[in-house]
């Protein structure tokens, strides 16, 4: 393989890998946050106090603007620190690197800040491409501090991998990243992902096939069962290449095929819409010939009765004859009027589609767009305080309705019995664990405690993937409805010598009796039946669904503005 088709790989890693910085709170930092609370204990309305607030709350554009207002200030050195400090940081987080540079370097040596600054400058030289200068800060910061949180460590040993692999300095790359793989956990599926393919990337360069080609596999086989499209995509790509570079042309084609089908996006309304009209006309075209063709063959069958009648074959032949022709018909009538009915519940399917899409995403789309208008007018005004809150209220917008999307595509592939579907033996804890995980930053965001409570030795029979939906709802729907400083319990246990349980307890906005009523009925409701004027939602629906598919039940209590309370019961592994 010669060495232009290895530089074209290393682009393709490089450009989908970047670099981390975790704003854990290391010592230094909490010493920050300790001094910049006392100075703000006498005078929180002040530039300073302002900037810091801003800061805390991730609220990086308003930081950046308070923290320049505030230097202007006559103000002592310990402020002075800070303020450089956190307006580097936020100009980092804006990607203005040369004046996070400039901010940065004003902190002195001298300071008790002086580690956070050699993270930083580690971070700002990697990003503006001085290779040396970043390692050299990042083994200054590595140094002074040795007991570092977990994140970071990590994230300083990846970084220094991602700085040796632009020097081509392939055996200090692969050190780091092997330092940064030993750190990961187990359920961090994302960053296993991520570092096999840097790990990977790093022996491809160097001509270790034997070494990298199985960590590219490794890559594609966990990231085909992780919910990351991207990562998807990156490791489809990543094995077509492999597969190009080693001549197995077969292979790479499919492979460059996959990674065309996850790029392109198919949570797009228009696309859902696009997919599900071409499968209702292939449908109907299909279901037309299959009629002509049969009428075709109810006319050749007529044609042979009056010749038989004609014929004068006797009576006992033409009775014979006639009732066999009649057996005949009556069994291709009900196998049109079958196949009539399997048509009809496709179409009220896609109806249903549409009304949910249309229906559910009219509200938010239109929303999304006066936030739009609402952005361009504070951006217009400069009104700068105000367009963090937008800018977050549109992303939640968007979220939501990425999420009902999800559900819309789930729903479609169920009821056309295209979703995969095994149920397995398995334990219980690991599932529930990497699924509450993926909403540990949501509920902090919005300050709600998420606790679990998991036996280790409970088996299930389930399928993994549907049971996967099903607490990817329930847990979003427990976060949308709780409040800030609500808490949320999820914990499993053994029900009976049939079941095992998974709890999701809220201390939530609760459910009305009502409303709890026509979800509780979703259990036996068909989608000829559905009526969307009653409020019947697809999440609860496609749960309900995914479950009884599952041989188990789900039971909701539910009490206003006091919680609810979800079980789901699934049957034990020995049952």
């Amino acid at each position: 393989m010669d060495k232009v088709k290895r530089q074209f790989l290393f682009v393709i890693l490089i450009i989908n890998i970047s670099c981390f910085s975790q704003e854990k709170k290391t010592s230094d930092l909490i010493l920050l946050y300790k001094k910049t609370s006392l100075i703000c204990k006498e005078d929180g309305n002040s530039f300073f106090c302002k900037a810091f607030t801003f800061y805390k709350n991730k609220e990086y554009d308003s930081c950046f603007v308070y923290s320049g207002r505030a230097l202007l200030n006559n103000i002592n050195t310990e402020q002075r620190n800070i303020l450089n400090y956190i307006q580097g940081t936020s100009a980092i987080r804006k990607g203005i690197y040369k004046k996070a540079l400039s901010s940065i370097l004003l902190v002195p040596d001298s300071s008790i800040y002086k580690s956070l600054k050699y993270e930083k400058l580690g971070r700002i030289y990697l990003e503006m491409k001085d290779y040396e200068k970043s390692i050299l800060y990042y083994n200054k910061f590595l140094k002074l501090d040795e007991d570092l949180v977990l994140e970071v460590k990590k994230s300083t040993y990846h970084n220094l991998g991602l700085n040796y692999i632009h020097k081509k300095e392939y055996q200090n790359a692969n050190e780091y990243f092997t330092k940064e793989y030993l750190l990961i956990k187990e359920e961090d599926t994302a960053a296993l992902i991520t570092t096999k393919m840097e790990l990977a990337n790093v022996y491809y360069n160097q001509y270790l096939d034997d070494e990298a080609i199985p960590l590219f596999k490794e890559a594609y086989e966990l990231a085909k069962s992780f919910s990351d499209f991207e990562l998807k995509q990156n490791s489809a790509r990543n094995m077509a290449v492999v597969e190009k570079n080693r001549k197995n042309y077969q292979k790479s084609v499919e492979y460059y095929m996959e990674y065309g089908r996850w790029k392109d996006s198919i949570w797009n309304r228009d696309k859902i819409w696009e997919l599900t009209e071409k499968d209702k006309q292939l449908a109907v075209a299909q279901k037309q010939q299959e009629i002509a063709l049969q009428e075709e063959e109810l006319k050749r069958q007529a044609v042979v009765q009056k010749s038989l009648v004609i014929g004068a074959s006797g009576l006992l032949v033409f009775l014979g004859f006639l009732g066999y022709f009649y057996r005949e018909l009556k069994s291709k009538n009900r196998f049109i009027t079958q196949q009539k009915e399997e048509l009809n519940v496709a179409n009220k399917t896609k109806d249903y589609l549409f009304s949910v899409v249309s229906h559910d995403l009219r509200s938010p789309i239109n929303t999304i767009k006066r936030q739009h208008e609402k952005l361009k007018r504070q951006l217009k005004n400069k009104e700068y305080d105000a367009v963090s809150e937008t800018t977050n209220n549109a992303i939640a917008l968007t979220e939501s309705t990425s999420h009902l999307l999800n559900n819309v595509l789930h729903w479609s592939l169920e009821q056309n019995n295209q979703l995969s579907f095994k149920a397995e033996e398995y334990p219980l804890k690991p599932l529930v664990e990497q699924a509450v995980y993926n909403f540990e930053e949501i509920a902090e965001a919005k300050n709600i405690v998420l606790t679990t409570k998991l036996e280790a030795t409970i088996l299930v029979k389930a399928d993994k993937e549907s049971l996967k939906i099903v607490l990817r709802n329930l847990l979003d729907n427990a976060l949308k409805y709780t409040g800030e400083n609500g808490k949320i319990e999820v914990k499993t246990y053994n029900d009976s010598e049939e079941f095992s349980t998974i709890e999701i307890k809220d201390t939530g906005f609760g459910i009305s009796e009502e409303k709890l009523a026509k979800i509780k009925g979703l259990e036996d409701l068909s989608i000829d039946k559905i009526n969307r004027s009653e409020g019947v939602g697809l999440g609860m629906l496609l749960c309900q669904t995914l479950i009884k598919k599952n041989n188990g039940k789900l039971l909701i209590d539910s009490e206003l503005e006091v919680g609810t309370t979800i079980r789901i019961l699934l049957p034990n592994a020995s049952a």
